[in-house]
């Protein structure tokens, strides 16, 4: 039994059951519930204390890592049954909150992936029946959470039509710096004359188009996949407050990031001038426990450096501290 060669990384967790006492027929799609790079799954899955694994981890950073070999059962849908017949994918987020929104780049790693473990392993029609007996399954099936995720649990039908695609004809069509596909710069796909270029590379492609206000990215089919339109319910005051923390950078970075999430630039440095010069009302939407859940999960990183971003955000930091500790 392989493991696929689309992963980037290998860092295996020692949390698994051994050899699975099933058939590979299933694949578990999960989200990690936060923006996250593949390393940083990796590493969250390390600790024999987590007494949770995965098969595979697809990062923010459209990288792919290992974590259990396909030949274990991994520890990740809360069910024996489904561990063992499914191989297991956490898929981070583009974003925090809202409908946990997942990048176009990701998901189109996450389709190559799929359609690959589909080919080892024998699986010639990837189903979504919305019920265990398709291929595609979902955690909350099986425990009381709400993974993986709004966003991503509506694209499991899409997701199953695409694999199937390459199944029956044998292609990719996911973005690829190396690959034949053509990704076009206009102002609108209709707007043939419009165009500023046509890449292969989407990194290229992507800054052609910061370059160039008012224009998109367009795939070889028509579909804009840069900027992705917001699918996010953060407020004006919230992204502020994150823009603070660090969180979106600084200077053309910072325009550019916000603006490719399909946020309002304008709007939300307002609002940040607003706070630093004392005309802001106290931090709005996040609890405690919301922030302490997001210190575990390594938003606000470590140490001083976690002390000064919540504090420069307005939150007290003593008091999201003690129920980090509490968590712990």
């Amino acid at each position: 039994m392989s493991n696929s060669r689309l992963v980037d990384m290998t860092m295996l967790s020692p949390n698994h059951s051994g050899r699975r006492n099933q058939p590979i027929t299933k694949i578990a799609i999960h989200h990690t519930a936060g923006a996250i790079s593949a390393a940083t799954i990796g590493n969250i899955f390390r600790p024999t204390s987590r007494q949770a694994s995965c098969n595979y981890g697809i990062g923010n950073d459209n990288n792919i890592v290992l974590c259990v070999d396909e030949a274990n059962r991994s520890w990740c849908t809360s069910s024996s049954w489904c561990d063992n017949r499914a191989i297991t994918i956490e898929v981070s987020n583009s974003s925090n909150g809202g409908n946990w929104p997942v990048s176009d780049m990701v998901l189109a790693k996450l389709i190559d992936l799929v359609t690959d473990i589909c080919r080892r392993n024998g699986i010639k029609n990837c189903t979504y029946t919305g019920g265990k007996d398709g291929v595609l399954q979902k955690h909350e099936w099986y425990a009381a959470t709400n993974c993986p995720g709004p966003y991503l649990g509506s694209k499991f039908s899409y997701i199953a039509s695409e694999v199937n695609k390459r199944l029956v004809g044998g292609s990719s069509n996911a973005p690829s710096a190396g690959g034949s596909s053509l990704y076009r710069v206009r102002k609108s796909w209709s707007d043939a004359k419009s165009q500023k270029g046509a890449f292969r590379n989407f990194e290229n492609a992507k800054k052609c188009a910061n370059s160039n206000s008012g224009y998109k990215v367009y795939d070889a089919n028509g579909n804009e996949v840069y900027p992705r339109k917001s699918t996010s319910s953060k407020s004006i005051d919230t992204l502020a407050r994150e823009v603070i923390a660090g969180d979106w950078g600084n200077g053309s970075d910072r325009v550019n990031r916000l603006r490719a999430a399909g946020y309002d630039y304008d709007a939300v440095q307002n609002r940040v001038n607003e706070i630093l010069s004392g005309k802001s009302s106290k931090p709005s939407g996040k609890s405690i426990d919301t922030l302490a859940r997001e210190v575990i999960r390594g938003d606000w990183g470590n140490g001083q450096d976690r002390k000064n971003r919540l504090e420069r955000a307005g939150y007290d930091y003593n008091a999201v501290q003690r129920r980090v500790n509490e968590l712990l």
